[in-house]
């Protein structure tokens, strides 16, 4: 999947204008994305339409229009766009009370990678927050970024597999298969 440039982005202007249209596309486009595996965690798919959206919305509320600073965005989103092997998420641990997820977030440390893949008898583990350390001795974070490489026979087979997101964390044990839209949603990344 291609990379954004700058001019794939509209200016603040023309965004401004198109932004409640590309806002309700994207939300639509993130439905067939979106993983919810047990009642606290949920995976949110990401691909070259929902980063340009992220893009889009920090230039808007940042007020960015210079070309350094759009770079810098660009820079700093489109690692998140699948590269035509893998999968990319930003995982969401999801607790409504604060003192919950705080308590949560301490039980849970690690839980990120242990959301593993299975696509028919095969598990791929995640490869987790490349970007930056997520997690300290006392807690984890209520967001990571994860990704997961899948070997080119599985690619083919993706539509049609048995495929299955799976948490064996000991604090957090929970598993949802995907139903036919997720994984055709997903097999695009896959090109």
């Amino acid at each position: 999947m291609k990379r954004l440039e700058s001019t794939d982005l509209m200016t603040l202007e023309a965004y401004a204008r198109e932004r409640a249209f590309f806002r309700a596309r994207v939300i639509a486009h993130k439905r067939r994305r979106t993983v919810a595996v047990g009642p606290n965690i949920t995976l949110l798919f990401e691909d070259r339409l929902t980063v340009q959206y992220q893009v889009q919305e920090m230039l808007r509320i940042e007020r960015i229009f210079e070309a350094s600073g759009i770079a810098d965005e660009l820079s700093a989103y489109n690692p998140l766009i699948p590269d035509g092997g893998n999968l990319k998420a930003t995982m969401l641990i999801e607790f409504a009370d604060p003192t919950e997820r705080a308590a949560a977030l301490r039980r849970l440390r690690g839980v990120e990678r242990h959301v593993v893949l299975a696509i028919g008898d095969v598990r791929i583990p995640p490869v987790c927050d490349e970007d930056l350390e997520r997690e300290n001795a006392e807690k984890t974070s209520a967001v990571h970024f994860v990704r997961y490489e899948i070997p080119a026979a599985l690619r083919a087979t993706f539509v049609t597999a048995s495929v299955a997101f799976e948490v064996e964390h000991p604090d957090y044990r929970h598993s949802v298969a995907l139903d036919a839209d997720t994984r055709a949603a997903l097999a695009a990344d896959l090109d």
